[in-house]
């Protein structure tokens, strides 16, 4: 059984997101992805709360193809210490799913 994973991560503008997300699909470490927003957001940053517009980026893999990814969003993302986190998909239209495996599959 492969497990799927949602992955997120965000950037402050819809550019930056884009470049993440062809890059991540063009290597296949993600089979699609999505850029949303922006987005309100609250945060610590440097000792203090800064708040500012945030584009979410959503990716699609499975949990084989994790660790390139992260590693991959975290070299080509222009922040520092970008958030990078996954959600375990539990289900889905199994064509889907299958496609999704094929795509990623190196």
């Amino acid at each position: 059984m492969t497990d799927y994973l949602q992955v997120s991560t965000t950037t402050d503008d819809r550019e930056a997101g884009m470049a993440l997300i062809r890059s991540a699909v063009g290597a296949r470490l993600a089979a699609s992805g999505q850029v949303l927003g922006p987005a309100g957001s609250a945060f610590w940053h440097l000792g203090k709360v800064g708040t500012g517009d945030e584009w979410q980026v959503f990716l699609r893999t499975t949990s084989a193809r994790y660790a390139d990814l992260e590693a991959h969003l975290i070299e080509h993302h222009p922040w520092d210490n970008p958030e990078v986190t996954y959600t375990r998909i539990d289900g889905g239209a199994a064509a889907y799913l299958e496609w999704l495996k094929r795509e990623t599959s190196s």
